[in-house]
């Protein structure tokens, strides 16, 4: 049995960023992967090789901006390991049915002057709520930077600037009240409350959905702040696609010495007679030793119910299991994705066209009405194909790299049920998803994307379509949630993916978890890695890292010592 002191399962981008940190702490370190290829939801494949060749597609993942909320990228080094970091601007195109479009630049000021072209009061409006989101965000990324119920390290990562932000975001008794009713309240009510023009409000409910909730939804309002990410910190996207994250962290994890192992399928950790996790066996029966801990990317609940032999789960956890089959929220709605290989960018004739519209992301977003189906629809395993909402990206305008010369990448998201009602028992898995049903759904999609750029239908050499079913099947995650469970308040913080789970440890000793379905959740960041290392290495070493974390709180402060006398 080949022996680590740790033991990953999963090689997505998170337990890269876990490995790599220990790997720098000094433990030999192995990665399980059951695709043939590292990456997880991080991954840019060539995956129409024989009708378009030369084409790379980012398989799910895409735009990144809460990466840059964290110090991943600075404190591994990721440029020497071949990283570099692409920014968009603009950020955001958005044509309205009406012949108005909402056009988002980096830069609040710029974006503000698109939309005074329509609505001067909303552009003012724009200015006060970017710097309201701006604030809070500031004000709370402290949170997302640390282990959810470590007071200590929370604490440590505020510096002035961050607790400026808080102050001026809990002001007064009054402030404070008003502040704690947004956060109970929708973004749709939000949106409502500082916008008048549809024009506006429809794109940044859009991207406020990002989160895998309505518009509508009460204690979602914190989606509004996905517009203000993409002003700052920034949306970028890595030269050659999201998948050269993934191959700067395999660089630096192999050059440290970690060892990666794909089409390496976990079916059972391994416990021994004390209650402790002492290793893995994969699919085949090769099992694998971990000395120190195993750490799983992948959701709490398949932990539990499927990787753990149930009589020994219920004799160290009795509650857990049934908590985490009962418990967690899940709400059916899944990622549709086609990618196509295009002979030239669409072109939105009708919007003043310019091809650096393209270079951030395109929204079909018509109405706040037409993205309540979106998400509604879904839950209740309806496709809303109707009247689609769209989240669309050319990636080939901003990184030529990915296409040959002069041709283009076309990449679209759209919200649809994992199980479609009234199909249970048909189709992949049972969902009721069938390869005539997702290609008759993906035609009325380009067919609602033609309706704006009418050359794309003509420009498609060819075409990948995946449905919920089938992306969840090839990245491992439960009924086709890419945020392993759902991104709603009470999932979040120290309530991911449970209490008593929420900061990565588990109840069986020397078993940790990491990933999209523990703090601070999904999309690319690192931080759920970056976190997990931090707790295993606190209970490997306490006072050495204790010691760690108090002179990084003391060099924090003593930099934010000029900032005070400014």
């Amino acid at each position: 049995m080949e022996s680590y002191d740790v033991v990953i399962i999963g090689a997505g981008h998170n337990g890269l960023v876990c490995a790599a940190y220990l790997l720098k702490a000094g433990y030999s370190v192995l990665l399980l992967e059951k695709r043939s290829v590292p990456g997880g939801a991080a991954t840019t494949e060539e995956s129409l090789p024989d009708e378009a060749p030369g084409f790379y597609f980012n398989l799910c993942a895409i735009d990144h901006e809460f990466i840059h909320l964290g110090p991943v990228v600075e404190e591994l080094e990721l440029t020497k390991y071949g990283l570099e970091y692409l920014y968009c601007d603009p950020v955001v195109f958005c044509p309205h049915p009406d012949g108005k479009y909402f056009l988002a630049h980096r830069s609040v000021e710029k974006t503000c002057a698109e939309i005074a072209r329509y609505s001067e009061r909303d552009a003012q409006k724009y200015r006060e709520f970017m710097d309201f989101w701006h604030r809070l965000t500031q004000a709370i990324t402290p949170v997302f930077n640390a282990p959810p119920k470590s007071i200590v390290d929370i604490a440590g990562n505020y510096g002035w600037h961050n607790i400026q932000d808080l102050f001026s975001i809990l002001g007064g008794s009054n402030q404070t009240l008003d502040l704690i009713r947004t956060m109970l309240s929708s973004a749709k009510d939000t949106l409502e409350e500082w916008f008048d023009s549809e024009f506006v409000k429809a794109p940044l409910a859009r991207l406020a959905s990002e989160l895998g909730a309505a518009p509508s939804q009460k204690i979602m309002s914190i989606g509004a702040m996905m517009m203000a990410l993409r002003h700052d910190p920034g949306m970028a996207r890595p030269r050659g696609g999201t998948g050269a994250l993934t191959q700067a962290l395999v660089n630096l994890v192999t050059s440290k010495g970690g060892t990666i192992l794909c089409d390496q399928s976990v079916e059972r950790i391994l416990i021994d007679n004390k209650g402790r996790a002492v290793g893995v066996r994969v699919a085949g029966g090769q099992e694998y030793r971990a000395e120190k801990g195993v750490i799983s990317n992948i959701d709490a609940r398949r932990v539990f119910l499927e990787l753990i032999e149930p009589a020994t789960a219920e004799a160290i956890a009795p509650e857990l299991r049934e908590r985490l089959k009962r418990r967690i929220v899940n709400s059916n709605e899944g990622i549709f994705k086609i990618d196509c290989a295009l002979s030239e960018a669409p072109r939105f004739e009708g919007y003043d066209h310019k091809e650096e519209y393209l270079i951030g992301s395109v929204l079909i977003a018509d109405s706040m009405n037409q993205l309540e189906a979106a998400h509604n629809l879904p839950v209740m395993g309806q496709i809303p194909d109707s009247d689609p909402s769209l989240y669309v990206v050319v990636p080939t305008v901003l990184d030529p790299s990915m296409a040959p010369d002069g041709k283009h990448t076309l990449w679209i998201e759209f919200f649809a049920p994992y199980q479609i009602e009234g199909a249970e028992g048909t189709g992949l898995f049972g969902t009721g998803w069938t390869d005539e049903l997702k290609n008759k759904v993906a035609d009325r999609l380009m067919d609602k994307l033609a309706d704006y750029a009418p050359n794309v239908k003509n420009a498609v050499i060819a075409r990948r379509v995946e449905s919920p079913a089938e992306l969840s099947d090839r990245l491992g995650v439960y009924k086709g949630n890419h945020y392993h469970i759902d991104m709603t308040l009470e999932q979040m913080v120290v309530f991911r993916p449970l209490p008593e789970i929420a900061n990565y440890q588990t109840p069986i000793d020397g078993l940790f978890l990491t990933g999209a379905g523990t703090h601070p959740g999904g999309s690319i960041s690192g931080l759920p890695g970056r976190n997990c290392a931090r707790v295993f290495l606190n209970v490997q070493e306490p006072l050495a890292q204790n010691l760690k974390e108090a002179g990084n709180w003391l060099k924090s402060r003593l930099e934010s010592v000029p900032k005070l006398s400014q």
